[in-house]
């Protein structure tokens, strides 16, 4: 014990030794250590020789010198560390053709507070952020990187001329959350930190887990699902699998932050109960089961305080409440006063400008705010540190293995494509069919995701042509040529990008002649119509020509359908976008729609893999298909009041969002929460539960068995419908949900859920309290919302205080909620 006890102690000496070595003068060491390791001051100098200086260990930021360390830095260096160094809009731009900053009317435009503060190229090339280091105490700059659906940074850099840094873009969170398999997420996690540990990035800035409240908002790409159960439990497997890699996460943007126009201006009025049952729920469970490193804020305002700047959301709420334990940052420019923002919790401010850290010294000086409270930022932000791959001194090898993860992509973007219509089997597609007509720009330029800080800048896309091709199938040369060359001069036409941020107009699909359909109809076996969509940040998407198809598509698949239908012959239309569109109108017009989302680099092979069978779909809605737009709740108001500038959002819906709402107002879908076909069919055999009551938990089983010709997957949903005796409550809510294991035909798998008080606890904002009130529950098990296999009930006796909490983010204004009473 005295050997291990006297080792241990001499690596602490020279761990310290080598940090002062680095950082401070000789007579300074020798004071520190004298005075401070005095015991063992003789006993590390014999040892030093053996243990050596060459393992160059970065100083100890624990918890024991954490005080010296903070009284040794100054209030300068303090405020310098909690405020980003800035944004290089040089590395933004690097790969666009106009090297100027985002448009005009946003506070991220030219040198508006402070966007040009970093200048040259930074450690990683295109990373969003960079933190400031303290050298002479041993404080390391770390790296902060986008994004959601894979690293972003450019792959490209002048130091390097030689070489490229391309990363695996994967598919979209809508498309994951498509999949309901946490196992699959957490592999693109794993994936994800991979890469951003190999190409030196310490924080990726992921993932996006804001709610689908409309279809029009620009960033539900992003975005998992209108359900948060579904948003928290993919987010807490996206971050388990990051982290598991020595990565940090930043789950964002947190909250309420479901519209991009004006966004950083918005006032959300929302009631506490959809707030928190709604809006914040995901985060909860996302916080509680993967403990992310970092929380982003969002943009916006809740009941009149910004995000960024709110001691309810960042302190009472998220670390009283839900015990997190880790660091705070804002989003890119959120917030307006950043003394306010270190106050509330927010511990630190990015990209960062000087005209923030002269607000902080500023505050410093006059008292308004504390320097017990900056410590307690900073000392948050040390914790991060000493977490990362630079403060441990990991090198970057810049060789992250691209096509194992470029597997990942693949498999996981057929899983999460949702087969919404199979007519007559019009899929898969016949072995034996050798000559394919496909039409629409897209099929010949897929778009592998969205726009943005959700970009990524990969190697290569395949698209739906070259799945196709790999699949073995023989696509229409003369439509082939004549699409690529017209997408070719329409993209030469465009104007140049003005900004990083930018949109590109789409390109409108191409006019052919009559007679060109009546001939493709005669010589190709089947038909295929792709339909694109794009978006990205700062803008929410239209109705026109977006959410509806343009009058060219209708025209597309009008003669598609009529020509190759009057031959006898199957029209499939592949959905190609990263948020939902109008689908009722057209839909009889197609034998077969395949909703492909945006899937990545790879999904033109994993659309073919869907398209021949090689793989089953399997994927399942997580945001309802509404029938047209006015049947979404609030649709009239969006994005906000007043209409040319909104500045005020109301969520009078209340907790009636998606799927809660169609089903409890009987609001006819296009496609309902939960739907998905496969190739084969399942049976659900009766919904058995282990208690008839319950007090704390109980377990509910189901059988599922393959009853179809081929192996396949099925994702069981289960929904719970609580008594509304006392307070309204939607008429079921999705409560948990399991995928099977691919089934062979005649194969059968027991799937297992836990039931317990929390899950079906109510707000109740009278009572500042989670509820579980008593009376007859209804376990509901079904392949979708609408789509109820079996049911099962239980009882619960008394009403169950779950959890009180203190009244916080309270409206300051009466808002007049849907309801059904």
């Amino acid at each position: 014990m005295c050997s291990t006890f006297v080792t241990e102690r001499a690596h602490h000496f020279v761990n310290l030794f080598n940090h002062l070595t680095r950082h401070t003068s000789f007579r300074a060491k020798m004071a520190f250590f004298s005075m401070k390791y005095s015991n063992f001051f003789l006993l590390g100098l014999l040892l030093l020789t053996n243990i050596g200086l060459a393992q160059n260990t970065l100083p100890v930021l624990g918890k024991s010198p954490r005080k010296a360390l903070l009284k040794t830095l100054t209030p300068a260096e303090k405020a310098r560390l909690v405020v980003g160094t800035g944004m290089r809009m040089s590395d933004i731009n690097s790969n666009n053709t106009a090297p100027t900053p985002p448009a005009t009317g946003t506070n991220v435009t030219g040198n508006i507070q402070g966007a040009n503060f970093a200048t040259g190229e930074s450690k990683v090339p295109g990373a969003a952020g960079i933190l400031y280091e303290i050298p002479r105490v041993g404080i390391p700059s770390i790296v902060l990187a986008d994004g959601p659906a894979g690293l972003r940074i450019n792959p490209t850099r002048k130091s390097a001329p030689d070489q490229t840094f391309y990363c695996t873009a994967f598919p979209v969170a809508t498309l994951i959350a498509s999949t309901w398999n946490l196992e699959l997420a957490g592999q693109i996690g794993t994936a994800m930190g991979e890469e951003a540990r190999e190409y030196g990035v310490d924080v990726l800035l992921a993932p996006a887990m804001n709610i689908h409240r409309n279809p029009l908002a620009g960033r539900n790409f992003e975005y998992f699902s209108e359900d948060p159960l579904i948003s928290g439990k993919m987010a807490a497997a996206l971050v388990n699998g990051i982290q598991s890699k020595g990565v940090g996460t930043a789950v964002k943007h947190f909250a309420a932050n479901n519209s991009e126009t004006n966004r950083m201006n918005i006032n959300t009025v929302v009631s506490e109960r959809a707030l928190r049952e709604i809006y914040l729920k995901g985060f909860q469970i996302a916080i509680k089961e993967s403990k992310p490193w970092t929380v982003m804020s969002s943009y916006n305002k809740i009941n009149g305080v910004y995000t960024s700047e709110s001691p309810d959301l960042l302190t009472q709420i998220l670390r009283k409440e839900w015990g997190f334990d880790g660091l705070v940052m804002t989003d890119w420019f959120g917030g307006k006063i950043a003394p306010d923002q270190l106050k509330a919790g927010n511990d630190l401010i990015m990209p960062g400008t000087p005209k923030q850290i002269e607000a902080v010294e500023n505050a410093l000086k006059d008292g308004s705010l504390t320097g017990a409270a900056l410590d307690l930022n900073v000392s948050r932000l040390l914790d991060l540190i000493e977490k990362t791959g630079t403060y441990q001194g990991r090198i970057a090898s810049n060789k992250p293995a691209l096509k194992a993860h470029a597997e990942v992509a693949r498999n996981v973007a057929s899983e999460g494509m949702i087969l919404l219509k199979n007519q007559n089997n019009a899929l898969p597609i016949r072995k034996e069919t050798k000559l394919v007509a496909a039409f629409g720009n897209t099929s010949y330029d897929l778009i592998s995701g969205g726009t943005g800080s959700g970009d990524v800048n990969e190697a290569y896309t395949i698209s739906l042509e070259d799945g196709l091709r790999n699949a073995g199938f023989q696509l229409d040369e003369e439509l082939k040529t004549t699409y690529q060359e017209y997408i070719r001069q329409a993209k030469a036409a465009r104007p140049p990008k003005k900004s990083f941020f930018e949109l590109e107009q789409p390109i409108i699909e191409m006019t052919l002649n009559k007679a060109v359909f009546t001939r493709k109809a005669e010589t190709a076996e089947v038909a295929i119509v792709t339909i694109g969509r794009n978006a990205g940040e700062f803008q929410d998407r239209k109705l026109e020509n977006d959410f509806y198809l343009s009058q060219q598509e209708k025209t597309l698949l009008q003669q598609v359908s009529t020509a190759f239908h009057a031959a006898g012959k199957k029209v499939i239309v592949i959905v190609n976008t990263g948020g939902v569109i109008e689908m009722a109108s057209w839909q009889d017009q197609a034998d077969a729609i395949l909703l492909a989302w945006q899937g990545g680099q790879e999904a033109g092979n994993a659309i073919a893999d869907v398209l021949i069978g090689k793989i089953n779909p399997s994927g399942k809605l997580a945001t309802t298909l509404p029938v047209d737009y006015p049947d979404v709740p609030g649709s009239d108001k969006f994005p906000g009041l007043p209409a040319d500038k909104p500045t005020e959002i109301t969520y009078e819906e209340g907790i009636y969002v998606g799927y809660r709402y169609f089903d409890a107002f009987k609001v006819k879908t296009a496609y309902p929460f939960g739907f998905g076909l496969s190739y084969t069919e399942f049976t659900y055999g009766p919904a058995k539960l282990s208690s008839d009551k319950l007090t704390k938990d109980l377990t509910c089983t189901v059988a599922i068995t393959n009853t179809g010709k081929v192996a396949g997957k099925e994702v069981v949903q289960l929904y719970i419908s609580a008594p509304s005796t006392g307070l309204e409550k939607p008429v079921k809510e999705l409560r948990g949900f399991a995928k099977t294991r691919l089934l062979a035909p005649g194969e059968t798998q027991e799937i297992s859920f836990a039931i317990q008080a929390k899950d079906l606890c109510s707000f109740h904002t009278s009572s500042s309290a989670w509820i579980v009130e008593k009376g007859a529950y209804t376990v509901m098990i079904g392949a979708s919302s609408q789509d109820i296999r079996q049911q099962a009930s239980f009882e619960v006796k008394t009403n169950q205080i779950v959890e009180k909490v203190k009244p916080s983010l309270k409206p300051t204004q009466p808002i007049k909620e849907l309801s059904r009473r």
